[in-house]
């Protein structure tokens, strides 16, 4: 209701509540017929479309719901509904992607999620500590200055972050930690994204809430060595522990994980798309950052992945060169963060004239 007010305070002619059920949509992999798994109804096809648009917006709040609700529903079938569906939709995905769609994410407790993070806890109280997280992450507490100042303030330290990235004019990245040895290759002309985003006709909007990270797209094809995750990886309703795997001339080609099943349940994903194996994104976070901070694993990918540095396999973004076309961005349909960051990481940027710039030491930003 809250959200509804603000939208229609905002000028919204319409809002239109649409809601997911993990156990809904456990019931159509267990059960549909196979040309069913995937299928999108046409008016929900329409709606997405009208998101899209430029007059659309699209706002998401996100709590997870269901342990293990997939856990027993063939790899196969999960990944031919969630490939199909990632076609069908994926000119939503290119909307938000390449910055010409107002979209945001944000977090708020729901009972599951707050016993995961929680769990000693009495549910209410879970709840309610969960919820003075995610607000402290915001930057949206009486500490923090009046109304969204604080948020607001914070955005702009990251916006500022990003264009001295931008400004260094760097040809390579080296991430360095325990399990992780990766150089990531960056094109010239590569920008640099933090701190809110810019559509194409010049309105701004906030992806992330909360958002804690400075972010660009590398060039896919010039990704080499190993990594290792720091966080385990909260997946459609599975926590994935120990994921980690090699990359050689761009391409993914060694993943493992602590568990078989969870190797292959990520490897089917990734699978459904050929672009999947790639990177889409590297993202720097510092030990400032407050969730990394709190010192606890969140079990939610847009808590997770602001905590500490990351990468995704999958789509890129648009807005992440400086002249067009753009080159070397990754445009599956896919995109999947993985958590890479420690206060133990160690970044290197590599300069046009192959001067070594340090970017963070000790867990902290050089620059």
């Amino acid at each position: 209701m809250a959200v509804a007010e603000s939208a229609y305070r905002a000028g919204a002619q319409f809002v239109d509540v649409v809601t997911s059920d993990p156990l809904v949509n456990r019931s159509q992999l267990l059960y549909a017929h196979d040309d069913a798994l995937g299928a999108l109804a046409p008016w929900n096809r329409r709606r997405l479309r009208e998101v899209a648009g430029p007059s659309g917006a699209f706002a998401a709040i996100v709590g997870e719901g269901e342990a293990g609700y997939l856990d027993d529903v063939p790899p196969k079938r999960i990944a031919d509904a969630y490939g199909r569906r990632a076609k069908q939709t994926a000119f939503l995905q290119n909307a938000q992607l390449n910055y010409r769609a107002r979209w945001t994410v944000a977090a708020w407790p729901t009972d599951h999620w707050a016993s995961q993070v929680y769990p000693k806890l009495e549910l209410r109280n879970a709840k309610r500590k969960l919820a003075k997280d995610l607000l402290d992450f915001c930057r949206l507490t009486d500490a923090d200055g009046k109304g969204t100042s604080g948020w607001l303030k914070h955005l702009q330290t990251l916006r500022r972050r990003s264009t001295k990235l931008t400004k260094l004019g760097l040809t390579r990245l080296e991430l360095r930690g325990p399990g992780t040895a990766l150089d990531v290759g960056l094109v010239p002309g590569t920008v640099w994204i933090g701190g809110g985003d810019t559509l194409e006709d010049g309105r701004q909007f906030a992806a992330n809430i909360p958002t804690e990270e400075v972010f660009t797209s590398p060039d896919a094809r010039a990704t080499s060595g190993t990594f290792h995750c720091t966080y385990p990886l909260s997946f459609r309703g599975r926590l994935i522990e120990g994921l980690r795997g090699e990359f050689v001339s761009g391409r993914l080609v060694k993943l493992d994980a602590d568990s078989k099943a969870d190797r292959d349940f990520v490897a089917a994903y990734l699978d459904t798309d050929k672009g999947a194996r790639q990177l889409g994104e590297c993202a720097l976070v510092d030990a400032s950052s407050r969730i990394g901070k709190a010192g606890r694993v969140y079990y939610n990918t847009l808590l997770d992945e602001n905590a500490a540095a990351h990468i995704a396999f999958g789509s890129g973004f648009g807005g992440t060169r400086a002249t067009k076309p753009e080159r070397a961005i990754n445009r599956s349909t896919t995109h999947l963060d993985v958590m890479i960051g420690s206060p133990k990481l160690e970044v290197t940027g590599i300069g046009a004239r192959g001067r070594r710039i340090p970017l963070i030491r000790d867990g902290v930003w050089q620059i």
